[in-house]
């Protein structure tokens, strides 16, 4: 009976989500507000049908996780390195500044020691699952900001680890802090450490060898197993599963299977953030709120304030232009998830008490007003561009691929196209099913990834919508006219040439939206024709006469149903 009223409750989340998510996007409210409040709706502070937040929280905790994962792929060893500065520059000092002004600020509110270190060390961090959700719906995780915030967020996780070491510590009176945090610290190296040597020696051959199956099934408990094998070491080391995960998304980010796999866990990544988001919404105590209204308002305005003033300057001082710099500290003003689970159990060793306990209030509603603070931030950079462009100033430019060719199928027709291609000054990124070709193709350095180029998510991880062209080369005709119309659904304007074996699946990809078919088998065959007429010694115009005259009766032509 109680795993019946477990599923109970997953059956009103998932209606709460399919009925009020698209209301709220049609009413143009991001879908981290519309599952926020969806979760107030079923929470206990309000009329009508109630869900057991404790019953669902491990299963949406998961979405974090498989965020942080998808986060991972996005970036390379070699972004990593160059994000360094971020990470222990910019990351440290906000923490730092941060914690020490709201530590300060409790201590004036008349809190203990040890409830002001864990007040300030917890609202000095920010929600992972918040901005991380905005910068990926806003294709803004690999910008400038995007990766700046992404150091930031990176280096709050790690600082989870003391964190949570401390609670016990502070609650025992304080002693023998710091070798405690020493062991916590050694414990986490040496799991990353085992980690990346596993990752290096296991992870690639290991997919390889799944790939080559061609199940994709098998491909899909592949990446379960990976994110949730390495998020169960991290946690058993004292860290994060959501850490665990994006360190396994960066053992991937340099491999030809990311694109396939990001694409396999974005259905889990979604769903699980969406009930990650209604449980923090079920924890918004709405009749505390209503009596308490003016100080909740005034400690988020806060908060809010105060971590977007303290983190501006220190933006600008880690080298970020000004525009940046204000989507950065706006988005990372708010306090986070991790905040439930340091009061929660801060609360239970009694190190804060349950009043102060009750700031979880303004957490949430932080959370809930962070994609209003980065709707305000990209208004005010694009006055800022507009302000520029009138007086004539650069707006800079963008890293992101933009003008490439993408070429799905990568066998002996479609290397041929690359090649001439990258001769002729092109840029292009292929797209192959053949795990060994793919391979292959990535150790001689080409962009060469591993996928299925029918899927949606695939093509727009590889700039779809901003490529001059498509090539579709597959040699299966059904997966063709899929990859043709998928293409043709996500960027209806690009030019999109496909191979075809003869004339009937010509017809098939041109109804599918191909803008220009070449039949190979038409084609050899009036090569061959030509060759024959050069031989024969037939005069140049007549030869030429023949052959556009040919091409055009059999391309010209109306599409024929009983074409085989």
């Amino acid at each position: 009976m109680p795993d019946f009223l477990i599923l109970i409750d997953v059956l009103k989340l998932l209606l709460a989500a399919v009925v009020l998510v698209p209301i709220g996007r049609r009413l143009g409210l991001p879908s981290v507000l519309s599952y926020l409040i969806a979760g107030v709706v079923l929470g206990p502070y309000t009329p009508g049908p109630v869900v057991d937040a404790d019953t669902t929280r491990p299963l949406a905790e998961f979405g974090v996780v498989f965020l942080l994962f998808a986060i991972g792929l996005e970036l390379s060893f070699s972004r990593l390195k160059a994000m360094r500065k971020h990470i222990f520059g910019l990351g440290l000092a906000q923490l730092v500044l941060t914690g020490a002004a709201i530590l300060a600020a409790a201590l004036g509110l008349g809190r203990g020691a040890s409830a002001a270190v864990i007040i300030g060390g917890t609202l000095a961090l920010s929600s992972t699952a918040t901005v991380l959700t905005l910068l990926v719906e806003r294709n803004e995780a690999v910008s400038h900001h995007g990766r700046a915030t992404v150091a930031v967020l990176i280096f709050q996780d790690l600082a989870v680890v003391p964190l949570l070491t401390l609670l016990p510590l502070l609650a025992g009176g304080g002693q023998h802090i710091l070798p405690a945090l020493g062991l916590a610290g050694a414990k986490a190296a040496a799991a990353i450490l085992l980690i990346f040597l596993l990752g290096r020696l296991v992870l690639r051959p290991a997919y390889r060898f799944v790939a080559s199956a061609h199940a994709p099934e098998v491909f899909s408990a592949a990446n379960l197993l990976l994110v949730l094998s390495v998020g169960v070491a991290t946690a058993l080391a004292g860290m994060s599963m959501a850490l665990g995960a994006f360190l396994a998304g960066l053992l991937l980010a340099d491999s030809p299977y990311r694109h396939q796999v990001e694409s396999d866990i974005q259905p889990f990544r979604g769903l699980l953030l969406g009930l990650f988001f209604m449980n923090v919404g079920m924890s918004i105590d709405l009749p505390f709120a209503a009596d308490h209204a003016g100080i909740i308002l005034l400690l988020t305005a806060a908060l809010l304030a105060g971590k977007a003033l303290i983190l501006l300057p220190l933006s600008r001082l880690s080298g970020l232009k000004s525009e940046d710099a204000i989507r950065v500290a706006l988005l990372l003003a708010q306090s986070g998830e991790f905040a439930f689970v340091v009061f929660d159990r801060a609360m239970e060793l009694k190190v804060v008490n349950h009043s102060d306990g009750q700031c979880l209030t303004v957490v949430a509603l932080s959370m809930a007003l962070t994609p209003l603070l980065a709707a305000a931030a990209n208004r005010l950079v694009r006055h800022r561009h507009k302000q520029q462009a009138a007086s004539g100033g650069s707006q800079g430019g963008h890293e992101e691929l933009s003008g490439h060719v993408v070429i799905a199928g990568y066998g002996r027709v479609g290397r041929t196209i690359a090649s001439v291609l990258n001769e002729s000054g092109l840029t292009s990124v292929a797209l192959d099913s053949d795990a060994a070709l793919v391979v292959a193709a990535h150790g001689r350095g080409e962009a060469v990834f591993y996928g299925d180029a029918s899927q949606d998510a695939i093509l727009q991880a590889l700039g779809i919508e901003q490529a001059r062209a498509a090539v579709v080369t597959v040699n299966n005709p059904r997966l063709a006219e899929r990859t043709v119309s998928a293409i043709r659904r996500l960027a209806p304007h690009l030019p999109v040439v496909a191979r075809a074996h003869d004339l009937g699946q010509q017809d098939h990809l041109l109804k599918a939206g191909a803008s220009a078919v070449i039949p190979e088998t038409v084609e050899t065959s009036l090569q061959m024709a030509e060759r024959l007429m050069r031989l024969s010694d037939l005069a140049e115009h007549d030869i030429a006469s023949h052959l556009n005259r040919r091409r055009t009766s059999l391309y010209d032509r109306p599409a024929r149903q009983d074409d085989k």
